[in-house]
């Protein structure tokens, strides 16, 4: 009884184990939760829709991305609700000049994805989140006293008519065989330290599913964005 109670515990260790090394993966080394009182600037999230034509050509669709900006928004000041941040957003005139931080954001973000949640891993990162923003987000702290900032970026598309059905007749042709990808919803999300400009976590998604032109689909997608946001505990 008491080997079976042991076997059992040490293999919940080994799982509790698991969960925590998948999680640290999203965290910078050192980095479990955001302190208590701390406040967090929520960034304008870098948000932009796309219908792919019958052709492929992904073109951007400016009502689309109005409307989506608008829902994920609304999402964001509702999330932050829930998750009880001590949270501000920019005034909008630094709103407005905000555009080349989260362009810089994007790029990091990007090369997040690729060199450490992706397959080129960088030999020199040794496997941990360790990317920063430098002094670039100095404006943001300035403008809001805050210590940390909220950033998230967004790119969605989905199939016109046209290309529903030249998918259904290239199935018809091919049997099947032939796949066209009815749209990709791509995000990510990054809380940086104010203070020295560094990534402490880091959310992704890659995905087939997701509509940001509905309200209610768009506060399922930030909730799938900031899943695992370390909150202060």
């Amino acid at each position: 009884m008491h080997k079976t109670l042991a076997a059992a515990l040490a293999a919940l260790a080994l799982a509790c184990a698991g969960t925590a090394a998948a999680q640290s993966k999203n965290l910078a080394p050192g980095f479990l939760s955001l302190p208590k009182g701390a406040r967090v600037a929520l960034m304008p999230t870098d948000i932009e829709l796309f219908v792919i034509s019958a052709g492929g050509v992904f073109e951007p669709k400016a009502d689309w991305t109005e409307a989506a900006s608008k829902h994920f928004r609304d999402a964001l000041m509702h999330k932050n609700q829930t998750l009880g941040l001590s949270a501000v957003e920019l005034a909008q005139k630094d709103a407005d000049e905000a555009d080349e931080i989260n362009s810089l954001h994007g790029a990091i973000a990007r090369a997040i994805a690729m060199h450490h949640f992706g397959n080129l891993k960088l030999p020199t990162k040794d496997g941990q989140l360790d990317w920063s923003m430098g002094e670039s987000v100095q404006p943001i702290k300035k403008a809001t006293g805050a210590d940390y900032a909220l950033f998230s970026f967004v790119r969605d598309s989905y199939a016109s008519e046209e290309r529903k059905a030249a998918m259904v007749a290239m199935a018809i042709l091919t049997l099947g065989r032939a796949a066209l990808t009815l749209g990709v919803q791509t995000g990510y999300a990054s809380l940086v330290d104010l203070n020295t400009g560094r990534v402490v976590w880091f959310n992704q998604l890659q995905r087939g599913t997701g509509d940001l032109r509905e309200p209610e689909k768009a506060a399922e997608t930030l909730d799938a964005l900031l899943r695992e946001f370390p909150v202060a505990k």
